[in-house]
C-alpha cells in the first residue's frame, strides 16, 4: 500500500505506450486486465451495495444480504452504517473481491424513481453523511469502494442515453455533494454514470477533470458503468481512466491506435495508468515478478460452486440490529410495541409476510443464505407463547414469480428444484445439472452450446387456471407435458444491461393444473448474440377470489388479539431499469388493509418496499411500521421491533406523499431526449415547503416508543464565514421508556440576495435519555451548509448577516428557532 509515486512512474517506465493503453478496459466482465512485467494482477470487481455478489450470479454462491440503501439511510446512524461497511468488506475479501461497486449517491429526486431501494435520501447532505459512512468502512478493510454514479443519474427512464439539463448552482449544491463528500472520505473510484449532463455523456464529460480531479483533488480512478463507453477518442480525453467491462469495449486496441496516431495524447493514457497502478498497490496487487491470483482467481468461476461457510452470528447479529435501527414506525396508535404476555392469537395476513421481499430488483441482486421473513419472524418470537393464523390474502398485482425449490423438483434426481441442460444445435445433450430455482442468470456455458433448457416437474397444491411463463430474448419456447404453450422470437427492445442480462420480461401462458398431478414445464432458448444469458421460468397459481380472500383475512383479524398485515411492492415494481408509473400498491392489497384494520383496531401495517408508496388506509390501521428491503434478517429485526425488544430507530430519509399528485417533483419521462430539472435546488422536502403543501410524511420524521419534548436551541451569537457552527439542542424524554431521539437542525436564510430554499437540513446529532432524563444533542453546522455556488465567480461564497437556525425532529416539525450572525470574509 505504500508504493510511492515515484516507483509507479519506474514500473509505468517498463510498458509501451501501447501496452499502457491496453490496461485501460476490462480483461472480462470483472476484471480489470493483468500486466506480469509489473507483477500486476488483475483486480476483481462486483456489485453491492447490499451485498457482495462476486463474479458468478449463482443461486449456490450465497452473499450476506445487509437492508436496502434507502434503510440504511433511515438508520441516521453513521457508526451502525460504517460496521455494516466492514461486514460488507469482509463478504468481499472471502470472494477474493478487491472492488466494491458502492455506495451509490444519487438523490431520490422524484418518488417514481426505480432505483430509490439503492440509493439513500432526497436529501444531499444526509447522503453525502450515510455514503462516506460506507466507504470509510469498506475501506479501512483493504477493499476499494466505488462512488456511483456520478452524476445526475437520479432516474431509469432512459437512463443510458438521457441528457440531464440542471442548472450550475443545482449540480455543485445538491448533486455533487454527496460525491465530494466521499472524495473527502477517501474514495478509492468513482464511477461515470450513462447519462449525458448538459448535453455530455458522463464517460465523456468535463465534471470527471473538474471539479472531481481538479478542484477536489481525487487521486483514484473514474471507472466507467458498464458498457458506458460508446466511443474512443472523446471519452480517452476526458477524466475517465478505465472503460469496463472487457474485453470488447470501444477502448483497447482502438485507444491503443488513437495513441499511435497521436488523437489521444500520451500523457493522458500515462495519467489513467498512474491511477490504476496506485490503486492496485493500495490492494496490494502489484509488485515486481509474477502476479499472484486473487481469491476469486484461485477459486475459479466456472468451477462447481463451494459451499458458503456458516454465516457467523457477529454478522447475523449486526444484519438484524440493522433492520431494527432502520425501520421507521410512521404511525402509532398505542397499539406498538405488542406485549407478547397478553397475546394469545395473533393473526398474520398478506402474501409479504410469507413472501417478504428482501432486496431491490437490479444488478445489485445477490443471493442470501438465507431469508427470515416477517411470518417467520413473528412465529419464533411467539413459539410457545401464542398461537399464530397466517392468511397469504391476494397475490400482490404483477407478474409471476420465478419457480422456487420449493414449488418443483428435477425430473432427473427427484430433488427439490430444477435442470438446466445445455444441448447443442442437434439437441443432444453437453451438460446438466440440478439448480435450485427458475432464475438462472449466468448458467455456465459450454463449448458447442447452441440451447439453454430449464426443465421441471410442477407438484401444485392447487388447482385451476395457473400461469407459466418464460422471461429472456431471442428464440423461446414453453412447454408443459410435451403440449406447446409458447413459442417465437423475442427482441430485446433496449440494450440496458439491466434489461437484457438481469431482468428481461415474461411471455405468459395459462393451463389447467390439478392437485396431486405432476406436470413436467420444459423452457428452452436459444442462445445468439445480443440476447444476453438470463432465462426465467415463472409459474403462478390461480390468483384467490377478489372479494373472498380480504374476507377470510378479516374473520382471522377479528378472532385474533393482534393483526400484523404485511403490503408491499414488487421485482417490476422497483427495480433497475424502471421507473415506476404509480405510487399505488395496488386496489388489492389496499382492500386487504382496510378489511383487516375494520375487522380488529389492533392492525399494524408492516410496508415492504425500497421507496415511498401510498397508504390510503394510514388513519385507519392502529400502527403503520415501514420496513423497507430489510435483508436476510428483516423477520427477526421486526419481530424485534413489532414485541417491544427494540426500538424502532429509523427516521425517514425522504418525504412521503399522501398521493403522487401532491409531490412537487414528479418528472422522470424525457422530452425529445432531454429530462430538465426545472426544480433547481428546491428537491425532496425543499420543494414541499417551497410549494407549501403538506405530505404524509415529512424528511426526518419517525417515532420511537418514548416521546420527547424539545425543550432550548442554543446558538452561538456570531460565527465567521467559513467557519463550522457547532449548535446545542436540549431535549426531554416526556415518556415512560427509554429512547433515542434524532435531533436535527435545518437553516434559513431570511432577505438573502440569492435563491434559497425555505429552509434546508444542515445537520443532526442522535442522544439517548431515561425516562424524566433531559439531555442536550450537540449537532456541528458544516461550513459548506452555509454556502452558495457562485455561478458568476464559479465560486462559492457565504453570506454574511443574519441567518435563521431550526430545530426539531422533522423538516415539517422545527419548533426551536434561534438568530445566527455570520459575519466576514464573505467567501466559505
Amino acid at each position: 500500500m505504500g508504493t510511492s509515486d515515484e516507483e509507479i512512474d519506474r514500473l509505468l517506465g517498463k510498458l509501451t505506450p501501447r501496452a499502457r493503453a491496453l490496461l485501460l478496459d476490462g480483461a472480462t466482465t470483472w476484471r480489470t486486465r493483468a500486466e506480469p512485467a509489473l507483477g500486476l494482477r488483475e483486480l476483481v470487481m462486483s456489485d453491492g451495495p447490499a451485498g457482495v455478489r462476486g463474479e458468478a450470479w449463482d443461486e449456490r454462491i450465497t452473499s450476506v444480504l445487509l437492508p436496502s440503501a434507502s434503510a440504511l439511510a433511515a438508520t441516521w446512524d453513521e457508526d451502525l452504517v460504517e460496521s455494516l461497511g466492514g461486514l460488507l468488506a469482509a463478504e468481499a475479501r472471502r470472494k477474493g473481491v478487491d472492488v466494491l461497486l458502492a455506495p451509490t449517491l444519487n438523490l431520490h429526486r422524484s418518488p417514481l424513481g426505480g432505483r430509490h431501494f439503492e440509493c439513500f435520501s432526497e436529501d444531499p447532505e444526509l447522503t453525502g453523511r450515510v455514503g462516506a459512512a460506507l466507504v470509510r468502512g469498506v475501506q479501512a478493510h483493504g477493499v476499494a469502494a466505488t462512488a456511483k454514479h456520478y452524476v445526475a443519474n437520479d432516474s431509469e427512464t432512459d437512463r443510458l442515453t438521457v441528457d440531464v439539463r440542471v442548472d450550475e448552482r443545482a449540480l455543485r449544491e445538491v448533486y455533487l455533494a454527496p460525491f465530494e463528500a466521499a472524495v473527502d472520505a477517501g474514495v478509492r473510484l468513482v464511477m461515470a454514470g450513462y447519462n449525458a449532463v448538459d448535453g455530455t455523456t458522463m464517460t465523456a464529460n468535463a465534471l470527471l477533470s473538474d471539479p472531481l480531479k481538479g478542484e477536489w483533488g481525487f487521486d483514484g480512478v473514474v471507472v466507467s458503468d458498464w458498457g458506458a463507453v460508446r466511443s474512443t477518442e472523446d471519452t480517452a480525453r476526458s477524466g475517465l481512466d478505465l472503460a469496463m467491462p472487457g474485453p470488447d469495449s470501444p477502448w483497447g486496441e482502438a485507444l491503443a491506435r488513437a495513441v499511435a496516431d497521436g488523437t489521444v495524447p500520451e500523457d493522458t493514457v500515462d495519467d489513467k495508468v498512474r491511477r490504476l497502478l496506485r490503486l492496485a498497490a493500495w490492494l496490494g496487487a502489484l509488485g515486481e515478478g509474477e502476479p499472484t491470483a486473487s481469491g476469486a482467481a484461485r477459486a475459479g468461476t466456472e468451477a462447481p460452486p463451494a459451499p458458503r461457510p456458516a454465516v457467523a452470528p457477529r454478522e447475523r447479529a449486526l444484519a438484524r440490529r440493522a433492520v431494527a435501527a432502520g425501520s421507521v414506525l410512521l404511525a402509532n396508535r398505542g397499539v406498538l410495541p405488542l406485549d407478547p404476555g397478553h397475546l394469545r392469537t395473533v393473526a398474520v395476513i398478506g402474501a409479504h409476510a410469507a413472501r417478504t421481499r428482501t432486496q431491490g430488483g437490479g444488478s445489485a441482486g445477490v443471493f442470501p443464505p438465507h431469508e427470515v421473513s416477517v411470518l417467520d419472524g413473528v412465529r419464533a418470537a411467539l413459539r410457545g407463547r401464542a398461537r399464530v393464523v397466517h392468511v397469504p390474502g391476494p397475490r400482490p398485482d404483477g407478474p409471476a414469480p420465478p419457480l422456487g425449490h420449493d414449488a418443483c423438483t428435477d425430473p432427473r434426481s427427484g430433488l427439490p428444484g430444477v435442470l438446466l441442460r445445455m444441448l447443442d444445435a442437434d439437441g443432444r445433450e453437453l451438460y446438466a445439472e440440478r439448480r435450485r430455482g427458475g432464475r438462472l442468470l449466468e448458467p455456465r456455458l459450454v463449448p458447442g452450446a447452441h440451447t439453454v433448457e430449464i426443465s421441471a416437474r410442477l407438484r401444485p397444491r392447487t388447482a385451476g387456471r395457473w400461469t407459466l411463463g418464460v422471461a429472456g430474448f431471442g428464440r423461446m419456447s414453453l412447454a408443459l407435458d410435451g403440449r406447446p404453450l409458447l413459442a417465437g422470437e423475442f427482441t430485446p427492445p433496449t440494450d440496458d444491461p439491466a434489461v437484457v442480462h438481469v431482468n428481461p420480461p415474461a411471455q405468459y401462458a395459462g393451463a389447467d393444473l390439478a392437485v396431486g398431478q405432476d406436470a413436467l414445464l420444459v423452457a428452452r432458448r436459444e442462445l445468439a448474440p445480443g440476447t444476453g444469458r438470463a432465462t426465467v421460468v415463472s409459474a403462478a397459481p390461480p390468483a384467490p377470489d377478489a372479494a373472498a380472500s380480504p374476507a377470510e383475512a378479516a374473520r382471522a383479524a377479528a378472532g385474533a388479539d393482534a393483526a400484523i398485515v404485511v403490503v408491499g411492492t414488487t421485482e417490476h415494481g422497483e427495480c433497475e431499469g424502471y421507473d415506476r408509473t404509480t405510487l399505488s400498491l395496488g386496489a388489492t392489497q389496499n382492500a386487504l388493509v382496510r378489511a383487516v384494520a375494520a375487522a380488529n383496531p389492533r392492525t399494524v401495517a408492516v410496508v415492504n418496499s425500497g421507496g415511498p408508496v401510498e397508504l390510503p388506509w394510514r388513519d385507519a390501521v392502529g400502527a403503520v411500521l415501514l420496513a423497507w428491503f430489510p435483508g436476510q434478517e428483516g423477520g427477526d429485526g421486526l419481530a424485534d421491533v413489532l414485541f417491544g425488544r427494540a426500538e424502532p430507530g429509523g427516521r425517514l430519509p425522504t418525504t412521503w406523499p399522501a398521493a403522487l399528485a401532491d409531490a412537487p417533483v414528479t418528472r422522470t419521462l424525457p422530452a425529445d431526449g432531454r429530462l430538465p430539472y426545472d426544480e433547481g435546488l428546491h428537491v425532496g422536502h425543499r420543494g414541499w415547503l417551497r410549494h407549501a403543501r403538506v405530505p404524509a410524511y415529512w424528511f426526518g420524521h419517525g417515532l420511537g416508543y418514548t416521546t420527547w419534548a424539545h425543550e432550548e436551541l442554543t446558538v452561538p451569537p456570531r460565527a465567521g464565514a467559513g467557519e463550522d457552527v457547532t449548535v446545542r439542542v436540549r431535549v426531554r424524554n416526556t415518556g415512560a421508556r427509554s429512547g433515542r431521539e434524532v435531533v436535527q437542525v435545518y437553516l434559513a436564510r431570511p432577505g438573502s440576495a440569492v435563491e434559497r430554499p425555505v429552509r434546508w437540513f444542515a445537520g443532526y446529532a442522535a442522544v439517548r435519555a431515561r425516562p424524566g432524563e433531559s439531555v442536550t444533542a450537540t449537532v456541528r453546522v458544516p461550513a459548506r451548509a452555509l454556502r452558495h455556488w457562485c455561478v458568476r465567480e464559479r465560486a462559492w461564497r457565504t453570506e454574511t448577516g443574519r441567518w435563521r437556525v431550526l430545530a426539531g425532529r422533522s423538516a415539517g416539525e422545527v419548533p426551536l428557532v434561534a438568530d445566527l450572525e455570520v459575519v466576514g470574509p464573505g467567501s466559505g
